[in-house]
């Protein structure tokens, strides 16, 4: 699934081609990637597009109306402005000055979302990791009695992280997977944010992780698998001491991690 540094990748890629655009019209080709009337942001002009944890959202408004289409990728979902419709083109909005957008979508576990305001279930999530401040992430992090890596996952404490980062995060801040949030001492909570902060910045830098169908909305690669550490590493020594990269199930996900470096 397109996690935080993925979406962020694309957005910096399409607000640039509708910024201050109207979307001229829109064809839906898949129902079930359809949430509410996506066919009213027909019409609408861009007037913002930003990453809300894992979502795109497009602002829009129309005279004096505004509304948001929200943009979910899900786990093989793709907004690609360079090139050709296939089978697996589900959506296709046509922006103002000859540019078509495209939502491709293999499994079709993404979604389109046409809502008049901000939908509660994205108010109810936790703030941004690249936004929130190092006093603030000590203070809610060890006021949870929970196992870090689940934490982390957790949406509603954080929004945007997924299995690729925390992995990589974890794996800098020299903390396990299962050690216990309340049991951390501040500083090594300091240094876990530090870590996610590092870790996002420079994938983001690097375009994101291509694992499996993530693009950029101009079809390029990421290049930052290239740089993981622990993630789909299992047996691969590991680059700070050597020791084979484990893999193990936290709260049912993957999770990889250097058990010398990474102690209980």
């Amino acid at each position: 699934m397109p996690e935080l540094p993925e979406v962020e990748t694309i957005v910096r890629g399409v607000a640039p081609l509708l910024l201050g655009r109207r979307i001229e019209w829109i064809e839906l080709r898949q129902p079930r990637v359809v949430v509410g009337e996506v066919n009213r942001a027909a019409g609408h002009r861009v007037i913002g597009v930003r990453r809300w944890g894992k979502h795109i959202l497009l602002d829009l408004r129309r005279g004096r109306s505004t509304a948001h289409l929200v943009v979910h990728l899900g786990m093989t979902g793709q907004l690609r402005w360079d090139g050709d419709p296939g089978r697996h083109t589900h959506a296709l909005l046509g922006i103002e000055g000859g540019i078509t957008l495209l939502y491709n979508d293999i499994r079709q576990f993404g979604r389109l979302e046409w809502a008049e305001r901000l939908p509660a279930r994205l108010e109810r999530l936790g703030p941004e990791p690249l936004e929130i401040s190092e006093e603030e992430f000590v203070r809610r992090f060890r006021s949870r009695r929970s196992m870090v890596k689940p934490l982390l996952l957790n949406q509603s404490f954080l929004r945007g992280l997924g299995n690729i980062y925390v992995d990589e995060a974890l794996f800098r801040a020299r903390i396990h997977p299962r050690a216990q949030s309340h049991r951390l001492r501040p500083r090594r909570a300091a240094a876990l944010h530090r870590a996610i902060v590092r870790v996002l910045t420079e994938a983001i830098e690097h375009g994101g992780s291509s694992v499996s169908d993530y693009v950029a909305s101009d079809g390029r690669r990421g290049s930052f698998q290239l740089r993981h550490n622990v993630y789909r590493r299992t047996g691969c020594p590991c680059p700070a001491c050597g020791a084979a990269i484990r893999r193990i199930l936290v709260a049912s996900r993957g999770t990889h991690f250097c058990p010398r470096c990474q102690r209980v």
